[in-house]
């Protein structure tokens, strides 16, 4: 019999551990691609254009791209369920992949960009897949949840950045370009996540939950973000979790994409994949760990001490000069600071709307996040050709410093309304 409500499932915790492993499964190779390209895109695209003025709108295009597929993406996973809508959109990355890796080749950057817009829904499949964890999740395990699947990103996220230097050489080896050759392999990788999440993710957690309606309006996306953004406003906390979501990413994104391209600067190009990969490690490494410590602290909280990383990492990105060991220091905080803002405003977010307008308001979410990583990648080449890259961190300091604001605000209106309400 085939499993469609939460109703007749006598195995709940087996139908999300089910759920749990299928995630692992396709979130690996859809992060390695992700994570590859991420080492290589900036200096591609200042190969081609021979600056650093632009060298950001490649990942600023991928950025973007995952936010523009987010709006359409979650009203089709709102009337089709996870499994088809996460898929398809790893597909798409796939095929984009392909499209990127023949811009860089030929030379041709407009057809690049074009590839890596393409590209950002395979980010957004990767990005998507944290509240698939989340749909049968109960409400005191949903942040251990959304960190067990975000931390098993942990393996293709460091290895996609460590075989970049092989997947260059294979490039090279049959007449590509130095840095195409980790596309091929991204268009390769995001296709073995489709197949998994087809084959394997049964069955959908969005159907089990109850939260799948066929017959929902198809995506107008102006009005469903306005639609949404009115619940998430609604609500102190859904809009905090916004807020840790949206500024995580643009710190992170800012300061991330302009770090190899610093590193060349000073020689060190071939430490910049490492770097990019211990920064991954603190995005991702410690997920199942800041999952359990948000569940414990509060969301409002951990917001708060994630947004403090973020900025005690770009203050020691700044104050470095140019010491490499610095460097690995303030990117893995960085990622570390992320990955709270991350999980603690997912969870926020997925638990202080109503269940009708779910998905629409991760979709929403997404939308931001995307947006704001997808500005501050396209600013930091235009920030560091003129300023410097210190200067970048200082931008990405001040920001954490608002979240920080923002935070305490939200948990001193949230004690003073309990208060009152006793």
């Amino acid at each position: 019999m085939t499993i469609t409500s939460l109703d007749n499932v006598e195995h709940r915790a087996e139908v999300q551990q089910r759920t749990i492993n299928t995630l692992r499964l396709a979130v690996v190779p859809g992060q390695a691609a992700v994570a590859g390209t991420v080492a290589v895109v900036s200096l591609l695209a200042k190969d081609m254009l021979g600056s650093d003025r632009l060298a950001g709108l490649g990942s600023a295009a991928f950025t973007f791209g995952a936010a523009v597929v987010s709006i359409p993406l979650a009203a089709f996973m709102r009337r089709r369920g996870r499994r088809p809508g996460l898929a398809l959109a790893l597909a798409l990355g796939s095929f984009g992949s392909l499209v990127a890796a023949t811009g860089g080749q030929t030379r041709w950057f407009w057809l690049f960009v074009v590839g890596m817009f393409l590209f950002g829904s395979g980010q957004a499949a990767t990005l998507g897949a944290r509240y698939a964890a989340a749909d049968l999740a109960t409400d005191d395990e949903r942040a251990k949840a959304i960190g067990a699947v975000v931390w098993i990103g942990t393996l293709g996220a460091v290895f996609g950045p460590l075989f970049t230097p092989l997947e260059k050489r294979f490039g090279v080896a049959i007449g590509l370009d130095q840095y195409v050759g980790p596309y091929l392999f991204a268009a390769v990788l995001f296709a073995l996540g489709a197949v998994a999440y087809l084959v394997l993710l049964r069955p959908d957690p969005l159907v089990i939950s109850g939260a799948v309606d066929p017959h929902a309006e198809r995506a107008r996306p102006l009005r469903q973000v306005r639609a949404s953004f009115g619940e998430i406003r609604n609500s102190r906390h859904a809009m905090l979790g916004l807020v840790a979501m949206a500024g995580s990413q643009a710190a992170m994104v800012g300061v991330m994409t302009m770090t190899p391209p610093h590193m060349a600067d000073h020689g060190h190009a071939d430490l910049s994949a490492m770097v990019i990969a211990f920064h991954i490690v603190g995005m991702f490494g410690l997920a199942p760990l800041v999952g359990r410590f948000v569940d414990r602290t509060g969301a409002p909280k951990s917001v708060l001490i994630g947004a403090v990383l973020l900025g005690t990492s770009t203050i020691v990105v700044q104050i470095a000069g140019y010491v490499p060991a610095l460097v690995f220091i303030g990117l893995f905080l960085l990622g570390l600071g992320w990955n709270l803002g991350l999980i603690a405003g997912t969870s926020l977010l997925t638990s202080s709307v109503p269940v009708h307008a779910r998905v629409e308001a991760q979709g929403t979410g997404d939308l931001t996040l995307s947006l704001c990583g997808a500005v501050a990648a396209f600013g930091s080449g235009f920030v560091k050709q003129a300023f410097e890259y210190h200067v970048l961190a200082d931008l990405a300091t001040v920001l954490a410093g608002v979240m920080v604001v923002y935070a305490f605000y939200v948990r001193v209106a949230s004690n003073a309304v309990v208060s009152t309400a006793r």
